[in-house]
């Protein structure tokens, strides 16, 4: 019997920038990928990565992540280091040509982040962002129903996140505040659901559980949220989220359509229920830990983007789903702050790109640049993306070049 080589087949050689808890998940996952291997990992105390190496049989490790990201025989990065890291990290594997998929969020500056993604539209690179309760299988049931009308119509979209205790008091300070660094999954998820683009928010806070918290900055004192999201056809969704659930990781959706209602459970560790005279229900309590509720979810991002590398298709989590989730939070935040409803166009309308890789933030109080032309889709900050640009079309959306030209004739 003859063995023939399929020479259309395509190898992907990756890097993972990050050897936490995070980064280890990504890497197993990737281990497991067809189509794809890993071939270096970095991380600031190289004995973290050197075991991640030993223990995935990586040839390489290093203390630098410019080592990944400017090895000649690495294909893509997955960057996976702290959040202040992501957008130069993001820059600098585009420059070298890199596809990258970055964990969540791209930057917390706005301006930042629209220079992160178009940094990468414009190397033409992929690049993909880790927003993995887009890939558990109970919000993807949900998605379908939607997508199906199997409950009719959407009317209203509810959820909720509730952590099983309270992070540190050092990971709360600086954090950027309950929106962003918490809410932002379920602001998301509400867009991912209603599929189309919010409108407007309003959102409110307030403390209950961590009172040392209270002395902290904006939304940084907050531990409870809820925020209500319009979308277009009088679409609401309602979400609250709170740093502490004494029975567990809660996290809930619930779709109400004009033809009926469909909602997620908890996740179990098991399907054990125990019967007595006091009590009927789970034998144990939700899962307790991000990692292991979402487990499953970040195995099956990590292999969604390297199916899109290997078959060089279309990222399902792009750049601009990271950017409209950021503005989604900030919009919370301005909503909180000063008790109103606060549009989304009105937090994009605050960025203005000199051209698309060098953008700033400017307030109303500012004088505006010469020429400044606010914009009030995210859309219209962006070049396409590389998937975008290989379809040859971009429906109401301009070309590369247009946009580019576009951006820069700002200042004239």
């Amino acid at each position: 019997m003859n063995v023939e080589q399929n020479k259309s087949a395509k190898e992907i050689r990756v890097g993972v920038i990050g050897a936490g808890r995070i980064g280890l998940v990504h890497l197993e996952a990737i281990t497991k990928a067809p189509g794809v291997t890993p071939v270096i990992i970095s991380n600031p105390t190289v004995s973290k990565a050197e075991k991640a190496a030993k223990q995935f049989n990586l040839p390489q490790f290093t203390a630098d992540a410019m080592d990944v990201i400017k090895d000649p025989d690495v294909d893509a990065v997955w960057i996976c280091s702290p959040s202040q890291f992501h957008a130069e990290q993001i820059k600098a594997a585009a420059a070298e040509g890199k596809d990258i998929f970055c964990e969540k969020p791209i930057a917390t500056n706005l301006a930042e982040t629209v220079e992160a993604i178009n940094a990468c539209n414009e190397a033409g690179v992929k690049l993909m962002i880790g927003l993995q309760r887009r890939f558990d299988e109970n919000f993807k049931r949900v998605k379908g129903a939607v997508e199906r009308r199997e409950v009719g119509k959407p009317i209203i979209i509810k959820l909720c996140s509730r952590d099983p205790s309270p992070p540190p008091f050092q990971y709360v300070k600086g954090g950027g505040g309950i929106f962003t660094d918490m809410a932002v999954h379920d602001l998301d998820m509400s867009r991912f659901l209603a599929g189309e683009d919010p409108i407007e928010i309003l959102a409110t806070g307030s403390c209950h559980i961590d009172k040392s918290i209270l002395e902290l900055e904006g939304s940084e004192k907050f531990d409870t949220a809820a925020c209500i999201i319009r979308y277009p056809d009088g679409v609401q969704a309602i979400v609250d989220v709170c740093r502490q659930s004494s029975y567990g990781y809660d996290q809930r959706a619930e779709v109400l359509g004009t033809m009926g209602m469909i909602q997620t459970d908890n996740v179990y560790p098991n399907t054990a229920k125990i019967y007595k005279n006091d009590f009927t229900g789970n034998a144990d309590m939700p899962y307790d830990f991000f990692l292991s509720r979402y487990n499953e979810a970040y195995v099956s991002e990590t292999i969604a983007f390297c199916e899109a590398l290997v078959n060089d298709s279309a990222v399902p989590c792009t750049g601009e789903d990271g950017l409209v989730a950021l503005i989604m939070a900030i919009a919370a935040d301005k909503s909180a702050e000063e008790n109103r409803w606060v549009s989304f166009s009105e937090i994009v309308q605050g960025v203005y790109c000199k051209n698309p890789t060098e953008c700033q933030l400017v307030a109303q109080s500012d004088i505006f640049p010469e020429g400044f032309r606010p914009k009030s889709d995210a859309r219209d900050l962006l070049l396409p993306n590389i998937d975008v640009q290989k379809q040859g079309k971009d429906g109401s959306r301009n070309s590369l070049k247009e946009v580019s030209k576009n951006l820069s004739d700002e200042r004239s």
